[in-house]
């Protein structure tokens, strides 16, 4: 996406969401109802579930004649959503990126959901955990429920690292081993010796820069402050990490370099960092295991993707999209949605209960890489005016992917950059 569609979707997105505060749709939940919900997911087996729930509560609730879910492209979902919103087709409800929290969660754009929830009988709103809803509360208010706070980990295909003469991570991690270091060595190793793809950070692509923190978090490296308001990029712990990331694409060659890409699913890279909920992409046409992220100079850490599910103000169907929300994240379909998207439900994060919904991971990997995730993870990089930023930081970074760039003057126009937006 260009720098002007960019800056085009981070203005209507401000200018949107100031509307939908406003005032919303006109509810005509009275007559027969149809919901559509927006998501990124165009996985078979996600939509199988999605539409089983659905299906439940359309038969419970004769007056909505059908529930549709929209997957829009993962890459420019937020451009989507904001253009069908702008456009005045917005969804009843939408899956919202953590990196946009801020923005919808306290633009008014969203209906609150705490009264509702807490209201509806059997949901056990007190079982939700304080800390994965955070995010999503404005002044006390919860505006979109945190339906998955899953933490990454690295899916390891055990026998291209044979193949390379490389240890297993299992065997890595007993022998104190699993570092970004190792990792870095093991990728190139994969790649010199099988012409396969060593590492690849999935859903990056030398655009969503955001998922980097998946790496330079283990150099302790943040995008910007606590509070927001100071850019991180010229710290010396992120020029240290870009730097390793840098030497391990294009000198190494431990990652496939730009216009390269490479499936794990499929066999064609050793190493992936990913998400839990791709694990149903898994065909055991080769041995593989799930493990934590590798540990860097900082240490042992790791980093949680969320995604919120809320209701927008323009629906016409508020109040009935709002008790679809509820039953849709009811203990009964979160337990059901946690073979994919581990939920905020203190009762189901227990790797055993996990296990029962997840056949292909065992409660090992659960405990290790989502349990213990949750416990110690941090979000990744969310911001007011996230699209704004994210254009910015993602131009500014363009050049870093070259074989002879210069890391720190790369990074220091980063901050040039997105300075002024994080100090207004």
């Amino acid at each position: 996406m260009n720098r002007k569609v960019w800056a085009g979707a981070a203005a209507a997105l401000a200018s949107v969401l100031a509307l939908s505060a406003c005032g919303g749709g006109d509810d005509t939940s009275s007559g027969p109802v149809s919901l559509r919900m927006t998501i990124w997911s165009a996985n078979e087996a996600h939509l199988a579930l999605f539409n089983e729930i659905a299906e439940a509560y359309m038969a419970a609730n004769p007056n909505v004649e059908s529930i549709t879910f929209d997957p829009l492209p993962f890459e420019t979902y937020t451009t989507a959503l904001t253009t069908q919103i702008a456009g005045g087709n917005a969804p009843d409800l939408a899956w919202i990126f953590e990196s946009s929290a801020p923005d919808f969660v306290t633009s008014g754009a969203l209906v609150p959901l705490s009264q509702k929830l807490s209201s509806v009988d059997g949901y056990a709103y007190d079982d939700l955990a304080e800390a994965p809803l955070r995010l999503w509360q404005h002044d006390g208010e919860l505006y979109a429920y945190p339906f998955s706070t899953s933490p990454f980990g690295v899916f390891v295909n055990n026998d291209l690292m044979a193949q390379a003469g490389q240890p297993t991570a299992a065997e890595l991690i007993a022998a104190g081993e699993w570092t970004w270091d190792r990792v870095i060595e093991a990728a190139a190793a994969v790649h010199a010796t099988t012409g396969k793809a060593g590492l690849v950070i999935r859903d990056f692509d030398y655009r969503n820069w955001d998922n980097l923190s998946t790496f330079f978090g283990g150099w302790g490296a943040q995008a910007w402050s606590e509070d927001g308001s100071r850019c991180g990029f010229t710290d010396p712990a992120m020029v240290d990490a870009m730097t390793t990331l840098h030497e391990a694409i294009f000198v190494k060659q431990a990652l496939p370099g730009p216009g390269t890409s490479a499936d794990f699913f499929a066999g064609e890279a050793a190493m992936t960092v990913t998400q839990i909920s791709r694990a149903s992409l898994l065909e055991d046409t080769f041995a593989w295991d799930l493990v934590p992220l590798p540990a860097g100079p900082a240490g042992e850490y790791a980093v949680i993707g969320q995604a919120g599910l809320g209701v927008l103000k323009q629906s016409r169907n508020a109040d009935v999209a709002v008790d679809f929300l509820a039953f849709f994240t009811n203990p009964e379909n979160s337990a059901k949605l946690a073979q994919f998207f581990p939920p905020p439900r203190q009762s189901l994060l227990t790797a055993e209960t996990l296990a029962k919904t997840n056949p292909k991971l065992t409660p090992e990997q659960l405990q290790r890489v989502v349990i213990d995730g949750i416990s110690t993870g941090v979000v990744k990089p969310s911001h007011a005016g996230a699209a704004e930023l994210a254009q910015e930081v993602r131009a500014a970074l363009d050049p870093l992917w070259t074989p002879d760039a210069d890391v720190e003057a790369v990074l220091a126009d980063v901050c040039s950059r997105i300075q002024p937006l994080l100090a207004d």
